[in-house]
């Protein structure tokens, strides 16, 4: 398999251009009801639940060829590493953050630690935030998707990617993302709920992954060390402080909607989890070591077992997967580099959302720039993941519970030495050959360690607490 190829019948292309136009007319028709930043950054806070939750789903499983990826190498592992961590994580924000998050009645994370904190931690929570929230890998995605399918260049198809995510998002802000997201949402359920009864009716039902998989590739570790697994465990608490949680908080129109919507979203997650790690599966069953490129394994089983029209669903599935979090994730990320960075450095108000258009367009040639020189969307995930939820988790959590927080200047310490210690962690152990790292430890764990101790010692001296005015 020098070069994969994708065979597509006339149908499949109608389809998948039929997919991208009504994302287009979803988006410039949706009404904007003022240019206020309230209408424009949280949809005036009107988020129904169904809109909540299509939302949220949506756009916080993105990553689809990544997990193809993901099962391809680790089998069923791959579901317990990188998705189990998450439902964990996820029960909690619904139970204890969500409620506090709706009634601060703030825009974004930044606001909160600026807030709470001061200007200094709200614009240094901006930056990492602004890491963290980073489109690139889904844009990564976007571009092989669409170089497979209509026989371009990556970088031609980022491009217009982009284009198609971001047009509409100048002028209809979130409520024109939340729109196109409850269309993907569908879409993406379809797409891959069409797939596993070919692969049934095709390869065989589980017996076949039984007798055709490695062992390791149906236990839940794998080949995978205890400390690689607390490693990834510890990344679902990506969650707390993933942005697009907070966001959809922060716009929901009744205050009971996200803790109820967050529980709905989950039971979603774990219905698509089963879907894509199943049609893992049966990838990996059925090319065992022959697939060169395992970020392909989605495409290539639906090449074996699907016939046209079923096959243009399926890709219209996988496109709306990562669509929905590329335009999602480059909102934020926009919102965070105009409002959160560049709006508090000039001590300007961005009452006509200026910063927040200047934002669209740099973090969408940013994260072009980051996709095209690092094109490995798992990486990019475990990199970003090690060096900035650490940072963030200090002083998101204790920003929200008043019986936890600081004086500003340990968390300010605390957070910026944590992400200091882990990148300092992750260049000394990417230098080395095999990858070991300063004490054996995941970079993770010493940015923790040092962020906690610092945390620690100001929550000790909490009698003497000042936190800086607003």
């Amino acid at each position: 398999m020098d070069k994969f190829r994708v065979a597509l019948s006339t149908n499949d292309y109608l389809i998948i251009i039929a997919y991208f136009v009504s994302v287009l007319v979803i988006g410039f028709k949706t009404k904007t009801e003022s240019n206020s930043i309230k209408d424009y950054l949280v949809a005036g806070r009107s988020l129904t639940l169904p809109a909540f939750v299509a939302s949220l789903v949506s756009t916080f499983y993105g990553g689809v060829l990544g997990i193809g990826e993901f099962t391809y190498r680790f089998g069923l592992a791959g579901w317990f590493l990188y998705a189990f961590p998450y439902y964990i994580f996820v029960i909690l924000f619904a139970l204890y953050l969500s409620d506090r998050v709706r009634k601060a009645h703030l825009y974004t994370i930044p606001d909160k630690l600026n807030r709470v904190y001061g200007k200094k931690v709200g614009i240094l929570g901006g930056f990492f935030v602004f890491l963290m929230s980073t489109p690139a890998p889904y844009l990564f995605i976007m571009g092989i998707l669409i170089s497979l399918v209509f026989s371009v260049k990556l970088l031609t198809a980022m491009v217009f990617a982009l284009l198609v995510s971001v047009l509409y998002l100048i002028k209809g802000g979130l409520r024109a993302d939340v729109r196109v997201n409850m269309f993907e949402f569908v879409m993406m359920f379809v797409g891959f709920g069409i797939i596993l009864p070919f692969c049934f009716n095709t390869l065989g039902g589980f017996e076949y992954l039984d007798s055709r998989l490695p062992e390791a590739d149906l236990s839940l570790l794998g080949n995978s060390t205890l400390q690689y697994f607390l490693v990834w465990f510890f990344l679902g608490s990506w969650v707390l402080v993933d942005p697009s949680f907070h966001q959809r908080c922060y716009a929901a129109k009744r205050k009971s909607t996200p803790k109820i919507g967050i529980l709905i979203s989950l039971g979603f997650w774990i219905l698509f989890d089963f879907l894509t790690t199943t049609a893992g599966l049966y990838s990996k069953a059925f090319f065992l070591n022959d697939l060169k490129d395992p970020i392909l394994s989605f495409p290539a089983i639906a090449e074996k077992v699907l016939p046209p029209i079923a096959k243009g669903v399926f890709y219209v599935g996988m496109i709306a997967t990562v669509m929905s979090s590329l335009h999602s994730y480059i909102f934020i990320s926009a919102t965070t580099f105009g409002r959160d960075i560049l709006s508090r450095i000039k001590n300007q108000d961005d009452y006509n959302n200026t910063f927040n258009k200047i934002g669209l367009l740099i973090s969408a040639v940013l994260s072009l720039f980051l996709a095209y020189t690092i094109p490995s969307v798992v990486n990019i995930w475990y990199t970003v993941g090690t060096l900035v939820v650490p940072a963030l988790l200090i002083g998101v959590v204790s920003a929200y519970f008043d019986k936890l927080r600081v004086e500003s200047k340990y968390i300010f310490l605390a957070m910026i030495s944590s992400f200091f210690v882990s990148l300092i962690s992750f260049v000394l152990g990417s230098l080395h050959k095999d990858s070991v790292y300063p004490l054996g430890l995941e970079p993770m764990y010493p940015g923790l360690i040092i962020g906690m101790i610092i945390y620690l010692f100001g929550y000790s001296q909490k009698s003497k607490m000042r936190t800086e005015p607003d």
